[in-house]
């Protein structure tokens, strides 16, 4: 069943749940909000959501090392308990995102770390790309503001296609965790070392 972009769009605005998640609960229910989100709930989706403003002060440093030795990473994931990031699960999901950024090579941790100016530089190059196209600017802006979300999607981790799972962000796959742990999981930092760079 093809579901209405709006109630996609009102499900994600109350639940701040991935517009991908959002639509399959819809399409599953028929399109009803209500059920939607009971179905959400089942999957511990609102849990996540939920935690996800309890801090987080334990956590794990990983480490990566590429097998030829050129490419190396360091990540810290905090949780909030020693036992969580004590556990095999949690010590899993911090070597897979080594794994991820050795693979996609991201710049940032989430689009708030994006500096304002290299926004701003993006939206000039896409708007600059399409200024003398005849287009309207309203369309313009659309076109910057899809441009904006591939910049994101290849530049910021948690917005990156997870290299294990293809129809899940980072994301999502920390988000699954979380409702699986019982507790909140942040990243808070990474560095991608490479020989030559």
């Amino acid at each position: 069943m093809k579901v209405d972009l709006s109630l996609v769009k009102q499900l994600r605005e109350s639940t701040s749940i991935s517009v991908i998640e959002c639509k399959k609960a819809l399409e599953e229910t028929g399109g009803d909000i209500e059920k939607a989100l009971v179905i959400l709930k089942k999957k511990g989706m609102l849990t996540s959501q939920k935690k996800a403003l309890r801090e987080t002060r334990e956590g794990l440093i990983g480490a990566y090392v590429h097998l030829n030795g050129k490419i190396g990473v360091l990540i810290e994931v905090n949780t909030e308990s020693d036992f969580v990031a004590k556990n095999e699960e949690f010590k899993e999901l911090v070597k897979n995102l080594t794994l991820q950024i050795t693979a996609s090579n991201p710049s940032w941790v989430d689009r708030e770390s994006v500096p304002q100016e290299i926004i701003d530089q993006e939206k000039e190059i896409i708007e600059a790309q399409f200024k003398d196209k005849g287009k309207p600017p309203a369309v313009v802006e659309k076109i910057v503001e899809g441009k904006l979300k591939d910049f994101y999607k290849e530049n910021v981790l948690l917005e990156q296609v997870y290299i294990k799972e293809e129809g899940m962000t980072v994301k999502e796959y920390i988000d699954s965790k979380i409702a699986k742990l019982g507790e909140n999981i942040r990243v808070k930092r990474f560095v991608k070392y490479e020989i030559g760079e």
